[in-house]
């Protein structure tokens, strides 16, 4: 899929809904992930497939609606900062909607939003970059008594990785809007920055906040050495 448009269902649609157990505590969820980094999308996969959840993923706002028109979802995680909007108006739309969907979360790599997340009807709020333990708590603490595992298993000390081809390709969008006249600043460095916390460097989420021109250098940076992404 590209940036335009939605990651459509495979052929696991088509499969009966599984059980959850406690090896795969969300087994059976159908979960709608409204996100527009890469990165954090190929992140959360993971952490669906470790945990049993079936995942779709829409990166605008205009493709979560779209997507709403024709697919119920069980849960969505919306990050509140979209490339064509805030995530903070989908979560009070869902939140008002009957029948509501049994879990909303918001995503977010700014903990001061946490209030207004909330505030918007969201269940939970979770930081990126997202854990394995704090992905199914925040699900499992909203799911109904018949949806939840008979136990769980602990879960592993060890978290997925960034995706490198996935951070490459979320630097070339940051770069490339950059390179917009006008550009949108705002929307790159909030971009930039959840991308930064997901990936762990600091480094680039310092430029974001200093401004267009250092932002530019930093991706240009990263984006002349190929072998370090």
């Amino acid at each position: 899929m590209d940036r335009s448009g939605i990651t459509m269902g495979s052929l696991d649609d088509l499969l009966p809904l599984a059980t959850p157990t406690a090896d795969q505590p969300l087994a059976g969820l159908t979960l709608l992930l409204v996100e527009d980094s890469r990165l954090a999308s190929e992140g959360m996969r993971l952490l669906c497939r470790r945990s049993g959840a079936r995942l779709r993923r829409a990166d605008s706002l205009a493709a979560a609606e779209r997507h709403l028109r024709g697919y119920r979802p069980d849960a969505a995680m919306v990050d509140l900062h979209l490339p064509d909007g805030s995530g903070l108006d989908l979560l009070a739309r869902l939140a008002a909607a009957r029948p509501r969907l049994d879990v909303l979360v918001a995503l977010t790599g700014d903990p001061d939003s946490a209030d207004a997340a909330l505030a918007a009807g969201a269940d939970a709020v979770l930081l990126k970059p997202l854990g394995l333990a704090a992905f199914q708590s925040a699900l499992l603490a909203h799911l109904p008594a018949h949806r939840q595992p008979p136990a769980r298993r602990p879960v592993p000390a060890a978290e997925p990785s960034p995706d490198p081809r996935a951070l490459r390709e979320d630097l070339e969008h940051a770069a490339a809007l950059l390179g917009q006249d006008p550009a949108p600043f705002d929307y790159v460095r909030r971009f930039v920055t959840g991308v930064a916390r997901s990936a762990g460097d600091r480094a680039l989420a310092q430029a974001a906040h200093l401004g267009a021109r250092p932002l530019a250098q930093a991706l240009h940076d990263r984006l002349s050495r190929p072998a370090a992404l």
